[in-house]
């Protein structure tokens, strides 16, 4: 059954509001390793990263996606998930180093291009969830 606009829309727009949710975590985490241990930038932000794919993953798989079969077991279902986010990922630092290194106005303006990579790279996120983490039932 194909899903309605309205349907993806609202899903889309979850899928966002989780993110933003993903991102406090992220950031939150990363912090407190900082402050409290030796983990550093690079080990910390590792940590950080799988601490918020797995909040999120719960909250997509909950709210988002919760009409979903889960398709592999929940094991296979979050590292699916931490695939797809590591690929978003990947196009969001793509986006941003394009801009900022080809268009002036975007270097001196990073946060601009940080929001353009954002939002490419949830779109990147939000399609490959839907379509290989978060199957609907039935397909």
């Amino acid at each position: 059954m194909a899903r309605s606009r309205e349907s993806i829309l609202r899903q889309f727009f979850q899928f966002g509001a989780v993110g933003i949710i993903g991102f406090f975590v992220d950031a939150g985490i990363l912090l407190l390793l900082l402050h409290t241990t030796h983990a550093g930038f690079y080990l910390g932000r590792v940590v950080s990263f799988l601490c918020a794919a797995t909040v999120t993953w719960q909250l997509n798989r909950n709210i988002t996606f919760r009409t979903c079969a889960v398709a592999h077991g929940l094991t296979a279902e979050w590292l699916s998930f931490v695939a797809a986010n590591s690929l978003g990922g990947l196009v969001n630092l793509g986006v941003y180093s394009a801009l900022v290194w080809r268009f002036a106005i975007f270097a001196s303006a990073p946060a601009v291009a940080v929001a353009a990579g954002s939002l490419c790279g949830l779109v990147v996120n939000f399609e490959l969830s839907r379509a290989y983490v978060f199957r609907p039932r039935g397909s």
